[in-house]
């Protein structure tokens, strides 16, 4: 009988892993790092409770690191099966694993030279080296047509709408003469976005494994640009930087969107834009490339050619820690967009080291902070915020534009949901914390009235039971 363990993403935002068992065989959808809480993050260093060298494939539904961290890990400890994505999503995994193991590498060096590590001598989760070595297991399967990947397991990918190349997962599995369709939706974008296409919604599935990360709530319904042009002139005024933690897939993308779009429209100064994270330079170029995601509107900018509609008119793409540590010296009010999103490493702490302190500065959180991790402290009013061992004080201003989100709010998911023709055996509900899965439980059951099941971690069902 097919079976499913979710290892991953039950009871939290992160850590996405979802293993799938049928005649003899295992793929595994989806390979997250956990990030977040220090218990969370525990988890990466555990063992698997399976040998990663009894799975034959794994199966991605797109790149953020949430989805895809743990690969090299994975490989290090004896997956040796081919990882299937599309085109977009292994150009995007290419640069954003060794990025996370370059980022894994200096955090502990910092840690050793600082003396702060509670490892002798600290290492890395994973190395630069190891990356690159997953990434040759890597496999590229159409964007939107089907795929086989064995007699007991097909699939075919539809857009997600979340960032380049995302996509959910339509999972055939035939056992013992038996098909059964299970649904992984990775996670849904939202709709009438610039950039991407809208989310596709499925039609049918035996069983639904759907993402909850805004399950209890939508997102606030205002101007974007209008709130954009607010807190950045607002900050330039006082003389402050506005600082962003931004994720460099989809997040930096769509920030640099909007700002040219101020710009454009005379309702911002031009200012230095400083983008200090080379991945993110690099994922902006992959999204100029793959026009198969973009929206009839950014086509039509693009095609007219009067402006590059990703960058502002005074950016500086900064690469390496030299010229990131020059940002310091800018005392005139700038824009600074910078890794990690939620605060949990990167060069975004330094930056936060030095603005965090000055009350004329803002701190911009855009997306998602989850449990634990740096963003969700200063979201919850901290006073003063552990960087590199030592205690900031926040006197900078911390707006959340919760509009930013690349995540479906819950109207969204249910409005996803709503192409359903017949209600799954089944829905489990994943990727979010205990207020979203609760929130997207109550809704489905309230308006769709299906059987709605909260997976917990480890946890695993026998499908053809069900």
């Amino acid at each position: 009988m097919a079976k499913i363990t979710f290892l991953g993403a039950a009871g939290t935002v992160t850590g996405s892993k979802y293993l799938i068992e049928a005649g003899g065989k295992r793929l595994l959808v989806d390979c997250g790092l956990f990030e977040g809480s220090k218990q969370l993050k525990q988890r990466n260093w555990d063992e698997l409770p399976i040998d990663p060298a009894t799975i034959d494939w794994v199966l991605l539904t797109h790149a953020h690191i949430d989805h895809t961290g743990y690969l090299p890990r994975l490989a290090r400890s004896g997956f040796r099966g081919p990882i299937y994505a599309n085109a977009a999503t292994q150009e995007l995994c290419a640069l954003l694993l060794p990025d996370s193991a370059h980022i894994q590498e200096e955090d502990a060096q910092y840690a050793a030279k600082k003396g702060y590590s509670a490892h002798k001598p600290p290492l890395p989760l994973y190395t630069v080296a190891e990356s690159h070595a997953a990434l040759q297991q890597f496999r590229m399967i159409p964007r939107a047509e089907p795929f086989t990947i064995s007699p007991q397991f097909s699939v075919r990918p539809h857009d997600a709408g979340h960032i380049l190349g995302s996509t959910w997962l339509e999972l055939t599995i035939m056992e013992n003469g038996k098909q059964t369709l299970v649904v992984f939706s990775g996670d849904v974008g939202r709709y009438d976005q610039p950039i991407l296409k809208d989310p596709e919604s499925p039609a049918r599935a035996d069983f639904l494994l759907c993402e909850s990360t805004y399950g209890d709530r939508d997102h606030p319904a205002g101007s974007v640009l209008d709130e954009l042009a607010e807190i950045v002139n607002a900050t330039a005024k006082r003389g402050g930087a506005v600082v962003i933690p931004a994720f460099a897939v989809g997040r930096t993308q769509m920030l640099m969107y909007y700002l040219r779009q101020l710009e454009e429209q005379q309702r911002i100064p031009h200012l230095p834009v400083f983008v200090d994270s080379p991945m993110a330079i690099n994922v902006t170029g992959l999204y100029m490339n793959h026009h198969e995601d973009h929206d009839a509107d950014f086509r039509q900018q693009e095609a007219t050619g009067s402006h590059d509609p990703l960058n502002c008119h005074e950016v500086h793409m900064t690469r390496s820690v030299e010229e990131s540590k020059k940002i310091n010296d800018v005392v005139a009010p700038c824009i600074i967009i910078s890794a990690s999103g939620m605060i949990t490493g990167g060069r975004i702490k330094h930056h936060l080291a030095k603005r965090l302190p000055d009350s004329r500065s803002t701190v911009l959180l855009v997306g998602f902070q989850a449990e634990g991790s740096g963003g969700r402290a200063l979201l919850d009013g901290a006073k003063y915020l552990r960087i590199h061992n030592e205690q900031i004080p926040v006197r900078a201003k911390i707006i959340e534009v919760g509009q930013l989100s690349a995540h479906a709010g819950k109207s969204e998911l249910l409005r996803w949901l709503s192409g359903f023709q017949a209600p799954p055996k089944q829905t489990f509900l994943v990727h979010g914390e205990p207020s979203g899965l609760n929130g997207l439980r109550d809704a489905i059951a309230s308006q769709y009235r299906w059987p709605v099941t909260i997976p917990a971690y480890q946890q695993s069902f026998d499908l053809g039971a069900m």
